[in-house]
C-alpha cells in the first residue's frame, strides 16, 4: 500500500489561463508532482528493505531522496490550492491586518515576495509562512525542495520558482510569470492556512 497518493488538482488543468496554461498544469502535475509522490513512496520501500537486512550502507543518499521528494510532494500540494481562477486581488480580514503589521502593506509584502522568487538561485519557492515560535508572518526562501528552511514555519503561500513550472509559457522571462502569478493567488486558501496555523500550533516548538 502506498503511504502517499497523488492528489487531484482542485480545477481542471486549462481553469488558469491566460495566466498558466493548461498544457503546463497537466505536465506539472501528472508528470512532475507524480514522480515526487512515486519516489517517496519507492524510498520508504528502500528504507524498509534497509532495517530487515540490518544494512545501512546506503542510508545518507536514502535520506536525501526522501526528503527532496517528500518536499516535493507536500511543496506541490500545497501550491495547487494556493491558486485559483477566481483568485487575484487582496486579503482580507486578520491575514491583511498580519501582513500590514509585519510588512508594513501589503504593496510593500508583495514586492519583498516577488524579489524573494526572482533572487532564488537555481531552483525552489517562495514561500509566506507562519513562525510558530515567533508567532508572526515571515517571507522565506526554499532551496530545491527541501533546504533552507527552519522547523519552526508553516507554509502558507508557496510560488514554485522551478522551470517546469513556467517557462513552456513564459520561457525565461521570470519577472513576467511572478507579475501574472498574482492574479491567480488564492487569499481564501492562505487565510484558511493562516488561521490553523495561529490556531492549531501555539506550543508546539
Amino acid at each position: 500500500m502506498a503511504d502517499y497518493t497523488l492528489p487531484d488538482l482542485p480545477y481542471d488543468f486549462a481553469a488558469l489561463e491566460p495566466y498558466i496554461s493548461g498544457a503546463i498544469m497537466e505536465l506539472h502535475h501528472d508528470k512532475h508532482h507524480a514522480t515526487y509522490v512515486k519516489g517517496v513512496n519507492s524510498t520508504i520501500e528502500q528504507l524498509a528493505e534497509a532495517r530487515e537486512q540490518d544494512s545501512f550502507t546506503h542510508l545518507t543518499g536514502l535520506e536525501k531522496t526522501l526528503s527532496f521528494h517528500l518536499g516535493g510532494h507536500i511543496n506541490h500540494s500545497i501550491f495547487w490550492p494556493n491558486m485559483s481562477p477566481d483568485g487575484g486581488d487582496k486579503p482580507t480580514g486578520e491575514l491583511a491586518q498580519a501582513i500590514e503589521e509585519y510588512f508594513g502593506s501589503f504593496d510593500r509584502f508583495r514586492a519583498q515576495f516577488q524579489a524573494n522568487a526572482l533572487g532564488i538561485q537555481g531552483s525552489g519557492w517562495s514561500i509566506l509562512a507562519w513562525d510558530t515560535l515567533g508567532q508572526r508572518l515571515h517571507i522565506v526562501q526554499l532551496y530545491d525542495q527541501q533546504a533552507n528552511l527552519p522547523a519552526c514555519l508553516v507554509p502558507l503561500l508557496m510560488l514554485d520558482m522551478w522551470e517546469h513550472a513556467y517557462y513552456l509559457d513564459y520561457r525565461n522571462d521570470k519577472a513576467a510569470f511572478v507579475a501574472q502569478w498574482w492574479n491567480i493567488a488564492n487569499w481564501a486558501d492562505v487565510q484558511q492556512r493562516f488561521e490553523q496555523a495561529r490556531a492549531q500550533t501555539p506550543g508546539l516548538v
